[in-house]
């Protein structure tokens, strides 16, 4: 214990390092969950960018601001940060700042591991996005890299990009050893771990998937790099190889990742669900049995990805029955945060707002999930604009309102500041109205057969995409306006208190009361662990 708050510390005999060093060498697990916060939300303005870009392209039919080549470049793109850059390294973040608190840790198990796995997360976007300044430009093959596209019409960047993903890769592998470490050794005396916070137990198994399959990637780009570069032909079907195999290999890594996205999600919205409500989670270990269901079930259904690619009937039946059955844990879940708030004291801060959307625009995602799941049915759906606004339904208002909804809850701890409730809701309402102009008219134009990753389209889809562009601008200003709220939190926020959510910790437990551990935000003290 004591080398590691010693390590917390600067090794230098010189006092604490100043400036830039400071961050480069820290440390300490919250320095280095604000980087990961701060750089995910650099990324998000990228990414989210490249997605303004996208949209203006599609306002209306023809061809508009950017070639069919520069379009596929930022559809590409627009995805890898928006899953790698945005969505996993803000999770990250925040394992780094709140699992030490909740477990009791003095800090993270292998401090050192943790700084180098963020620092390299630059240096890995740093190279992907250098690609749009070489000869051929950027990856132009959309986010799942589908060989042969990827190896046999790729431009020469594609090199540079095999090598970004392996460096984040790598990050995701050495923070999931980290995590895994401190929740396994490093628990305050009498926290077992049934005992954990929701958020702690989503990232530990969330840290399983991570190691599980991101070799599996590892392995997906090395084919890639070996079909490019050293005569092999893993899926070049002329030299004996199988292009389907690519999509086996890169679903098997690509669906667990989609979990991934969303399992700590589900520790955040947990937290925040019960405070407001004034009243434990109902049904903690469910909670915690659906969330390894979920995990494991996650390995068995890949190539519900793959419905049109031909495969046997009996291999399409165990894909559609596999994915369906995925609705039952998260069904538990949903119905587990709608009891723990009936009849509880529900007030409506800005995080519970985030964290009501959430469970209701994901269960939309999730019933569009089932819908593709129907494998005569995903023949209609596949590759159309269906499947994108399922996706963007889990994700956006899933995975992004709950990182939305655990900054808000967690800023006054983090800064000791208290942010601007008025703009918090401001932000919330516009992104609310947005997010939904924005994915529920894709589901119109899916069905209507509106293919996805085309710069043009036919005049009848024309009315819904000005209002989808419309709709994806709102939601973009309304970020602009959740930087402006944390920075002002951070300079000149007003002291939070103690108790920052009015009574919400402070609710009355009975002698009758299940041990109230896992409903705390910080760890228990000692005089609770013992009692």
């Amino acid at each position: 214990m004591s080398a590691v708050i010693e390590s917390n510390h600067d090794d230098h005999h010189h006092g604490p390092a100043k400036g830039f060093s400071r961050w480069l060498y820290t440390t300490n697990h919250k320095d280095i969950g604000s980087m990961y916060l701060w750089f995910s939300l650099i990324m998000l303005f990228i990414g989210g960018a490249m997605a303004m870009v996208i949209r203006a392209e599609l306002f209306e039919p023809g061809s508009q601001i950017v070639s069919p080549e520069f379009y596929n470049q930022m559809v590409t793109n627009h995805g890898l940060i928006m899953v790698f850059g945005v969505i996993m390294p803000a999770f990250v973040g925040f394992a780094n700042w709140m699992i030490p608190m909740q477990i009791g840790a003095p800090d993270m198990a292998l401090p050192r591991l943790n700084n180098l796995s963020f620092w390299i997360l630059p240096a890995a976007f740093g190279i992907l996005l250098s690609t749009f300044f070489m000869e051929g430009g950027a990856p132009n093959f959309g986010w799942t890299f589908y060989a042969p596209l990827s190896t046999e019409y790729a431009p020469p960047t594609v090199t540079f990009f095999i090598f970004s993903v392996h460096i984040m890769g790598a990050s995701s592998i050495m923070g999931s050893i980290n995590i895994i470490t401190t929740i396994l050794n490093m628990r305050a005396p009498g926290m077992t771990l049934m005992k954990m916070p929701l958020f702690v137990w989503s990232w530990f198994i969330t840290a399983y998937l991570l190691i599980a399959v991101m070799p599996v990637l590892a392995g997906a780009v090395t084919m890639m790099l070996m079909d490019i570069h050293f005569g092999t032909s893993f899926f070049k079907a002329a030299g004996g190889g199988d292009p389907v195999l690519f999509q086996h290999i890169f679903w098997f890594f690509g669906h667990p990742e989609v979990y991934i996205m969303i399992l700590p999600a589900f520790g955040i919205v947990s937290h925040i669900i019960e405070t407001f409500s004034r009243k434990p989670i109902f049904g903690y270990s469910s909670m915690v049995y659906a969330i390894a269901s979920i995990a494991l079930l996650s390995f068995v259904v890949w190539a519900h990805h793959m419905f049109t690619v031909g495969m046997p009937i009996a291999g399409e039946l165990f894909f559609m029955y596999s994915t369906m059955l995925i609705a039952i844990p998260t069904g538990v879940k949903v119905f587990n945060w709608l009891s723990t708030m009936f009849k509880g004291s529900l007030t409506f801060e800005t995080p519970m707002l985030f964290s009501i959307a959430f469970v209701a625009l994901f269960t939309i995602g999730g019933l569009s999930g089932i819908m593709l799941a129907i494998a005569p049915a995903d023949f209609q759906y596949h590759d159309t604009y269906f499947v994108v606004a399922h996706f963007h339904y889990v994700l956006v208002p899933g995975a992004l309102f709950s990182l939305l909804a655990g900054a808000y809850y967690w800023l006054p701890k983090w800064t000791g500041h208290m942010y601007d409730e008025t703009l918090g809701k401001t932000h919330f309402w516009m992104s609310f109205i947005s997010v939904n102009l924005t994915f529920f008219p894709m589901h119109f134009v899916g069905l209507a057969g509106m293919p996805r990753r085309i710069p043009d389209y036919s005049m009848q889809f024309a009315d819904w995409n000005m209002m989808v562009s419309v709709g994806a601008f709102l939601f973009g200003l309304s970020q602009l306006l959740f930087l402006f709220i944390v920075i002002k939190c951070v300079l000149n926020g007003k002291k939070a208190t103690a108790e920052v959510w009015e009574g919400a910790k402070g609710f009355e437990w009975t002698v009758d009361s299940p041990p109230p551990y896992h409903t705390f935000s910080s760890p228990p003290s000692m005089e609770t662990l013992k009692a």
